[in-house]
């Protein structure tokens, strides 16, 4: 005869089944999004309704960094992500006349050789912008003019070489790249401590400009022209300090915008005209900024940044 289950095993049974219950329920619990910290929640962070935080956020990581390092003034150095080494430029233009010649009715190829010819005689900005960027990194601070870092958006072409001139001088190469649909590498001449990858285009036109003492445009397309004329704009309404704009390649330029034009079409006035003024080579552009600020600098070791600190020390 077996046993019948007394009163007592039945209850422990259960009191078993109830603490699994119980188990169970506090893990869906703790498994549930709303239980997620929010510093954690991706998914929360990433509703548009949080976009404020993500913009706090975009600005005060690369600024933390900045102050950290000890980065106060910059000259930042806009251009075209086209405009590449000259020994490259030339060998694409090789490879465009050697398929042309395979195919000397194609007016498609015809027309790639007459632009890949452009783009190797505008090569030559690339060497300027890279001397441009060794100058920077070599120069002395003065009573007027700061120490100056340079910096780019962190890409390709003309970013590239400003970035490669200061990088090879020991110097702080400051790069801030932008989140794109077709995704765009950092160059390779960036600091790594200064690699910056930012989401929003309007946190990285700030941190372009936030410790700006100069702005340097190469040869460029939309980008290059967006960012010209903000700086104008922000100039023009003095919503910015007073800082040299120095246009490199004043052919390149005038064919690209007539501001002639617009001051005789009275859409902007003729000191607006005079906020920007032209460069042909890396030393016309340095003696542009330091007459700018009525200054003579001299040649001076690559600048020291502050050492990065551990998690938790206070600058």
């Amino acid at each position: 005869m077996h046993d019948q289950p007394t009163r007592h095993s039945m209850t422990e049974r259960s009191d078993l089944e109830s603490d699994a219950e119980a188990r169970e329920r506090v893990r869906r619990l703790i498994a549930s999004p709303s239980y997620q910290q929010a510093d954690e929640d991706r998914a929360f962070l990433l509703r548009p309704e949080m976009c404020g935080v993500r913009l706090q956020l975009d600005f005060w990581k690369t600024e933390e960094i900045l102050q950290r390092l000890g980065i106060e003034h910059t000259v930042v150095v806009y251009g075209s992500t086209r405009l590449i080494e000259p020994e490259v430029a030339a060998q694409r233009l090789s490879a465009a006349q050697r398929a042309l010649a395979n195919a000397p009715c194609d007016s498609g190829l015809a027309r790639a050789v007459e632009i890949a010819k452009r783009l190797a005689d505008k090569s030559r900005y690339y060497s300027i912008a890279r001397e441009f960027g060794r100058i920077v990194a070599t120069r002395c601070a003065t009573e007027r003019v700061p120490r100056l870092a340079v910096v780019t958006g962190g890409g390709p072409g003309i970013m590239e070489a400003a970035n490669r001139g200061a990088f090879e001088s020991g110097a702080p190469s400051i790069g801030l790249n932008i989140s794109l649909p077709r995704e765009q590498l950092p160059n390779p001449y960036i600091s790594p401590d200064l690699c910056f990858k930012l989401h929003y285009f309007a946190i990285r036109k700030m941190h372009l400009l936030e410790r700006a003492k100069a702005a340097v445009f190469f040869p460029g397309g939309y980008g290059t022209c967006d960012e010209l004329f903000e700086v104008l704009t922000l100039l023009q309404t003095s919503k910015i300090a007073s800082l040299p704009v120095v246009l490199v390649g004043e052919r390149y330029w005038r064919h690209a915008i007539d501001f002639d034009f617009l001051v005789d079409e009275g859409a902007i006035a003729p000191n607006d005209a005079e906020l920007l003024t032209f460069a042909e080579s890396a030393d016309e552009i340095w003696d542009v900024i330091s007459k700018w600020y009525g200054s003579q600098e001299s040649v001076c070791e690559p600048m020291n940044r502050r050492p990065a600190m551990a998690a938790g020390e206070k600058p």
